[in-house]
């Protein structure tokens, strides 16, 4: 499965003669592509080239007299396979500003509904015109509703934007926004349980958290974050059940036990306990969630915090064990 669009990076002087034999002459003959004007300067001593082939893909390429750095949702000419991989950050910034600003306004072209949300644009931008996932991605947020059951699209969305726009994420935005994948097809389950992430992330800042994602622990597993605070290190794991009506389960509270079994029985048993375990349940729908709100069920795993967000940005839940940070400016807790 294709990754999240990075850069390849060459430490050679590429002629415009050697970028149309080693670059544009492989990818005519092999997809079909045309060199098409850059829509962006980028200024300095660098010249750039956009390449837009027969079945859609892009591809950008830029180089001065000693190195070049190549940006593609299509097959690599095989001039550029021993090149190496780096990020977005890695790259200089002139060519990362150059790559951005071409791959949003061809995105805002293909899916001017975007347009509206440019943070949401920008940090989902290297799965959005991924290889493999640019329509299953984008298919996600347009007609699932970003993993929100009964919501408005908009709202949705703009919800999003709000979460991402202060920057938190930023730091690590190619492993979150990989999250949520660049397979071809829409997985709707997976998709809504990478989103749960982001749903934990925006609780823990909203409480006063700061955060850490992916932090590897002793047995070789990773849990989702660490929240850090004056006093406070605190690992947090999250786990977003499927609503009822997906699944086998018999009925939600079934459904939250059955999922976080799964969870305690395998990488939270391994780490050997200490984790508080979110059980985001906003994929359920209003129904589903009175049963759990009334009857508060244990989850067989404490501490835990159950909760459901909505995208008007309010989230209510309960706690089962000593949670050992304050959440209260986050979430409503019932009970």
């Amino acid at each position: 499965m294709a990754r999240p669009l990075r850069f390849r990076y060459s430490p050679n002087a590429w002629s415009p003669g050697r970028v149309d034999r080693q670059v544009l002459q492989p990818l005519q003959q092999n997809i079909g592509a045309s060199d098409v004007d850059t829509r962006f300067d980028v200024g300095g001593e660098w010249r750039t080239y956009r390449f837009e082939m027969d079945n859609g893909d892009i591809a950008l390429f830029a180089s001065s007299d000693d190195e070049a750095y190549w940006m593609g949702n299509t097959e690599t000419p095989q001039a550029l396979w021993r090149t190496n991989k780096i990020g977005w950050d890695e790259a200089p910034y002139r060519i990362a500003r150059w790559a951005r600003r071409e791959l949003l306004e061809t995105l805002y072209d293909e899916d001017p509904w975007l347009e509206s949300y440019p943070h949401l644009s920008w940090f989902f931008l290297p799965v959005f015109m991924s290889k493999d996932g640019r329509d299953s991605t984008r298919t996600f947020f347009r007609e699932y509703d970003g993993g929100f059951p009964d919501a408005d699209r908009d709202t949705v969305l703009q919800y999003f934007e709000d979460l991402l726009r202060p920057g938190t994420l930023d730091p690590y935005r190619h492993t979150m926004a990989g999250k949520l994948g660049t397979s071809e097809h829409v997985d709707d389950v997976r998709m809504s349980a990478a989103m749960a992430e982001f749903i934990a992330a925006r609780i823990l800042t909203d409480a006063g958290y700061g955060l850490t994602p992916e932090i590897e622990v002793t047995t070789g597993h990773s849990l989702d974050f660490r929240a850090e605070g004056d006093e406070t290190n605190v690992l947090v794991e999250v786990t977003r059940p499927q609503a009822p009506s997906t699944r086998a389960a018999s009925g939600p509270i079934a459904a939250i036990r059955d999922t976080v079994q799964t969870k305690t029985s395998g990488q939270l048993s391994k780490h050997g306990g200490g984790a508080v375990l979110f059980v985001d349940c906003s994929s359920f729908p209003d129904d589903a969630w009175a049963a759990i709100r009334g009857e508060r069920p244990d989850v067989r795993h404490r501490p835990a915090v159950v909760y459901r967000a909505r995208p008007s940005g309010r989230v209510e839940g309960y706690r089962r064990g000593s949670v050992p940070i304050d959440l209260a400016p986050a979430i409503d807790f019932v009970g």
